[in-house]
């Protein structure tokens, strides 16, 4: 769900008897020294560039006979004829490692002391091309900002939630200076903080994301168990410079969503256009309605279902319908999506109500030919109906129609393509939103069962005056009385919410009548 199988370029000293400096996204277990990873192949090659201008590495894959080009210019020690050993190349493979890593003073004093030598010697291009290496290797310092003064190697995750959506943000930082970041959208399903753990567990399953001496995580995710997904130092800042790039990783995670919605809404525009496109692309009438539909559940929990209504490409809000899936038992997606497609147009059908004119199914093959089934050989009804099929990155991905259904060609860019991953977005969102209300109502209301004189009434203006069972808990017993509800019942909720708090207090209690007894015993 949530893998990313981009993978981004390293820098690699190969371990060869005559090492190369090669660029790679693949990083194995051979021997040699990586470095990275870069933010493209254009940030790697230019660093690469001006390696190869200093460091005379090998650069032939095959070693020819002769020397070659690169040995003219002063940028290969011409193996054929170099008589260094290992060790020279080892000192080499260190100097680039210390420059890679930061470390270059001392490669820049190296290099102002041979355009020195060279201009004493009235070489004064080979002088100007010292000067123009000191004055790259400035370049690129100021191109990587530095972060963090300790100079570590540490990645920086934050995340952002809304409208059913998560962005997560990782920085690289290495040696203190920022060199990329990660950036990944997906819609959610769980609780945020589990959809998070999962992501930070598979983001390390990748070859190309090594491991850092640290990882920073934002303040509400829980530390061991990222602990025991990463074997790494894992932190929670509190303040300081670290407390900023978390920080700044959930802002840019924000502003990251912010930009998705936003595209979103300025294709409305063009709906208009775009659902005319469609219908000829289906070879039906003009879509002017399109209903479509998305169930939500966990491991079988409160399953749902809902229903999102666009009319002339846009949201038509007053005809959102919402379903609790009343006749499945565990998590039966198919059977869900029989039970509500029956459900809404049984409905239609018996009401009289006015049909769509295309059915989208947030699914694949199977909940496609399930509505189908219910909708043409149960009702009796002839409406067009396709299925939007996503990626394993939970991304709007296919469409699906026909008899037998099949991927129709559409392209990326279309405006089309954007209003489908529109009505995708907002029936995912719509669905997962009742989804998470009625599980926290569940929850609120199990949780408050069984104490005595706090009937349904007192239990709803609980929820309405603290938004949430956690304010409850927090809450004292006179700001619960305040609340219409009467101080036995406040202690009562009291100690169900929190039994531990509970329990010391009573112990505290038993402890003083302890007490109290033994100086009587003491006084006769």
């Amino acid at each position: 769900m949530l893998k990313d199988d981009k993978s981004y370029p390293f820098i690699k000293i190969t371990n060869e008897r005559y090492p190369r400096l090669i660029i790679t996204r693949q990083v194995k277990k051979d021997g040699g020294l990586y470095f990275g990873p870069y933010p493209d192949v254009g940030a790697a090659n230019e660093i690469k560039r001006l390696l190869d201008r200093i460091f005379p590495f090998r650069k032939c894959t095959n070693p020819p006979s002769k020397v070659c080009f690169y040995y003219h210019i002063g940028q290969c020690m011409a193996h054929t004829i170099c008589k260094k050993d290992e060790s020279y190349f080892k000192s080499m493979a260190q100097e680039v490692s210390d420059f890679l890593k930061g470390q270059d003073d001392k490669i820049i004093d190296d290099l102002k002391g041979k355009m020195a030598a060279a201009a004493q010697t009235m070489e004064f291009e080979r002088a100007a091309e010292y000067r123009d290496l000191i004055q790259a290797i400035g370049t690129l310092r100021t191109k990587q900002r530095v972060m963090a003064k300790d100079l570590q190697n540490r990645d920086v995750f934050g995340y952002y939630v809304d409208k059913g959506w998560m962005c997560v943000q990782v920085f690289f930082v290495r040696q203190g200076k920022l060199i990329e970041r990660d950036v990944n959208l997906f819609p959610y399903y769980n609780d945020p903080d589990e959809d998070f753990l999962t992501y930070v567990g598979q983001f390390y399953q990748e070859k190309s994301h090594l491991v850092p001496n640290e990882v920073l995580i934002p303040q509400d995710i829980d530390e061991e168990a990222v602990k025991a997904l990463v074997d790494t130092k894992i932190v929670k800042p509190q303040r300081g410079e670290k407390k900023q790039l978390v920080n700044l990783a959930i802002k840019n995670a924000r502003v990251s969503l912010e930009q998705k919605f936003n595209l979103l809404e300025k294709s409305v525009e063009k709906t208009q256009g775009a659902i005319e496109n469609l219908g000829r692309l289906l070879q039906i009438p003009t879509p002017v309605r399109i209903e479509s539909f998305d169930n939500s559940n966990i491991m079988g929990t409160s399953p749902v279902s809902a229903m999102v209504v666009f009319v002339n490409g846009k949201p038509s809000k007053k005809d959102y319908r919402k379903y609790k899936i009343k006749t499945v038992v565990g998590p039966d997606d198919y059977a869900s999506m029989r039970e509500v497609i029956r459900r809404r147009y049984g409905r239609v059908q018996r009401d009289g109500l006015t049909p769509p004119d295309l059915i989208v199914i947030d699914g694949g093959q199977g909940q496609v030919n399930i509505a189908k089934q219910v909708i043409q050989e149960e009702l009796g009804l002839d409406i067009p109906i396709a299925g939007l099929q996503k990626n394993d990155k939970h991304q709007t991905h296919e469409l699906l129609f026909g008899d037998p259904l099949e991927v129709v060609e559409l392209s990326r860019n279309s405006q089309e393509f954007f209003l489908l991953q529109r009505i995708q977005d907002e029936v995912h969102r719509f669905a997962i939103t009742f989804h998470r209300q009625l599980r926290s109502k569940n929850s609120f209301s199990s949780q408050l069962d069984g104490i005595e004189g706090l009937g349904p009434k007192r239990k709803q203006n609980l929820m309405k005056h603290f938004k949430s069972l956690t304010k409850i808990k927090e809450a004292s017993v006179d700001e619960i009385v305040e609340v219409g509800v009467p101080r036995a019942v406040a202690e009562a909720v009291q100690r169900k919410l929190n039994p531990q708090e509970a329990e010391a207090l009573l112990q505290v209690a038993e402890e003083r009548v302890d007490y109290q007894t033994e100086g009587e015993h003491n006084e006769s």
